[in-house]
């Protein structure tokens, strides 16, 4: 089983040298005004906003080992146990985990929806962390 694992995480590790990442850190009023171009709900702006702020620190390319040994990757930490599969369109957003660690955050952004379409915004430790029971207005720009 070990050899396994250790294998899986070659393959994983030769994926993302060999996928040629371009990787974006958004400022608060860029970051707002890149949502409302990609469907985002002005009255959730807030809530959005501080969830990236907290999970990815406005990183695109921001990849997180957890606990179970899966990944939390891009702008929204988005998990790669369920959401995406590597090297082909998959999981339950059905997309490449590759495209969730690019600059081009679409994908990210229709699968961000759609989590929190099904959980709710607590699907997300850091929103639960950070912005659970504070009033998050739109952000200024």
């Amino acid at each position: 089983m070990r050899k396994v694992q250790f294998f899986a995480s070659i393959v994983l590790a030769c994926l993302l040298l060999a996928y040629d990442v371009e990787a974006k850190n958004f400022t608060k009023c860029g970051l707002t005004k890149e949502l409302l171009n990609n469907g985002f709900e002005r009255t959730f702006v807030g809530n959005w906003v501080c969830l990236i702020e907290s999970e990815s620190g406005k990183d695109t390319s921001k990849v997180t080992l957890k606990a179970d040994r899966s990944k939390a990757l891009g702008l929204f930490q988005i998990n790669d146990k369920t959401w995406c599969k590597w090297g082909s369109a998959g999981g339950k957003c059905n997309i490449k985990c590759e495209t969730l660690i690019d600059d081009d955050i679409k994908n990210d952004a229709i699968c961000a929806r759609k989590i929190q379409s099904n959980l709710g915004f607590r699907a997300w430790e850091g929103w639960m962390r950070s912005c659970y029971g504070r009033t998050l207005p739109f952000p200024p720009c």
